[in-house]
């Protein structure tokens, strides 16, 4: 493979092959947010918190994630940036919050690689069980074991990184297919189930007031975030599609479409299911949903539309972490490994076989959780924490990056500045408050899904480990991001014209 050294003066900084389209944007974000996955999966997770009233927990999070999708969109119009939010929030607010915005999507995404990795496993079990497939020699498979599920996953991983490194297009493309596939199958499964589920449709499902507490409140919100999440792999590949501002119509119809598709799901699985058995079934949910509507070999299709879910979610997980990587690699807040552009594809190669490779790493680390849903259930609630936080801090550097806008223009102000604002506001308290009912509900530390201080020390992880990387960037690597306020251009009267 032959690639072009990066190099610290603009001129000779790598530049990614434009050769992607809108709906190759909405590819790369819909395959990121992965709707079956989270339907079929989290959908269970979250009603174990929330109990039937799953719409109402996906309706409120939408609100927060809409305001966050809408400060994305306009600092896309003025700064298309492969590393968005890290450009973003350290140009506008501090580039040590910018960093920290880089890192902890990176290692954020690189969790939910490991935890894809052994939910694709799963599903593929699932299948073969389906198939008759029970045991292969003397060990019995088992769809719910974290070894034999992360060992199968590992190598749909390793082909999924291979297809990324020869380019986005031709991930877009493949995509498109499964996911065409994917919504036709949920589609199909949902609908029927609306119309011929047992237990009977109830306006109480949409009533947040009535979730059990606060505690389960916040967390069936941080919960539904991390279903969103994913939208913005959209703005990760925008200097790769032909007009930026097809990647923020791009980000903005996936996350439309994620609220529709959620609805849909958990009306769907609440018709169908009883609470118990929604928050019972975990990874195989979506496959038990199956059962329940239709019998073989017809009851399978919703497990294979997990299966293509999966597998596009790792390969769309791999893409944009890999782009966020490469940015902060330009700004040398990272090594130069991360942004060598391979001549042949135009992709940062060597980055997304060193992501494939470190979600690997961190898939093998989390044989430690035994179980895969005790796995799923810590690796998506410290996601959640950090993705929030993430979230926040971008609609906070869209907020200060246009005020302006409220002396001039009250409408445009609102949306630019209050929305944004009154966005990031709630997810830093929501995230808040998760952590500290986390802290207060143990005495001792366990690594257990059901453990608080173990479900708080993995956010906290990420977090600090963020500011060390930055430390080292700015005092040893002598980073030129670290010059606070460079490059920021908040109060720049073009802004007027560009975010309209």
């Amino acid at each position: 493979m032959n690639e072009t050294p990066f190099g610290v003066d603009p001129p000779a900084q790598p530049e990614l092959r434009k050769s992607l389209s809108m709906l190759d944007g909405v590819a790369v974000a819909a395959s990121s947010t992965a709707a079956t996955t989270s339907i079929g999966i989290g959908l269970g997770v979250t009603a174990g918190v929330v109990g039937l009233h799953l719409p109402a927990i996906m309706l409120l999070a939408f609100l927060p994630v809409l305001g966050i999708a809408g400060a994305f969109s306009r600092l896309n119009r003025v700064e298309p940036n492969a590393g968005n939010g890290y450009v973003w929030v350290g140009r506008s607010l501090s580039p040590w919050l910018g960093f920290m915005v880089g890192w902890v999507n990176f290692v954020a995404s690189v969790a939910f690689l490991a935890y894809t990795t052994a939910v694709t496993g799963s599903a593929m079990l699932q299948l073969a069980g389906e198939a008759g497939l029970r045991r292969v020699g003397s060990l019995v498979l088992d769809p719910g074991s974290t070894a034999q599920t992360t060992a199968v996953g590992i190598g749909v991983l390793v082909a999924v990184t291979l297809t990324a490194v020869t380019g986005v297009r031709t991930a877009a493309r493949l995509q498109t297919w499964l996911l065409v596939f994917e919504y036709v199958v949920l589609l199909g499964f949902c609908g029927y189930g609306i119309v011929t589920g047992p237990h009977p449709f109830r306006l109480a499902w949409f009533d947040p007031f009535a979730i059990p507490s606060a505690t389960a409140l916040a967390q069936g919100l941080l919960l539904s975030v991390f279903c969103y999440w994913g939208f913005e792999a959209a703005f990760t590949v925008n200097e790769e599609v032909r007009d930026p501002r097809d990647a923020s119509r791009a980000g903005l119809i996936t996350l439309v479409t994620m609220l529709g598709l959620f609805l849909l799901g958990s009306v769907a699985f609440q018709r169908v299911l009883s609470e118990d058995e929604l928050a019972g079934h975990g990874a195989v949910g979506l496959a038990y949903f199956g059962d329940r509507l239709a019998s073989q070999p017809l009851a399978a299709l919703p497990l294979v539309a997990l299966m293509f879910s999966a597998v596009a979610s790792l390969q769309a997980g791999v893409i944009p972490t890999a782009r966020g990587m490469f940015a902060m690699s330009r700004d040398r807040t990272l090594g130069p490994v991360w942004s060598r552009v391979s001549s042949r594809y135009g992709t940062p190669a060597a980055g997304t076989l060193l992501v494939g490779a470190l979600a690997t790493g961190v898939a093998v680390l989390a044989l430690v959780i035994p179980r895969l849903a005790d796995m799923i259930m810590a690796t998506v609630n410290a996601v959640g924490i950090v993705v929030s936080l993430s979230y926040a801090l971008t609609a906070l550097a869209a907020a200060a990056r246009f005020r302006s806008l409220l002396r001039q223009d009250w409408r445009q102000g609102v949306r630019a500045v209050v929305l944004p604002t009154l966005s990031a506001l709630a997810l830093l308290g929501l995230g808040g408050y998760l952590g500290w009912s986390f802290y207060t509900s143990a005495d001792h530390f366990e690594v257990s899904a059901d453990n608080g201080w173990f479900l708080l020390l993995m956010p906290l992880v990420m977090i600090v480990s963020g500011f060390v990387v930055a430390a080292w960037a700015k005092w040893v690597r002598r980073s030129p991001y670290f010059r606070a306020g460079e490059g920021t251009d908040a109060d720049s009267p073009q802004l007027l014209t560009t975010s309209n």
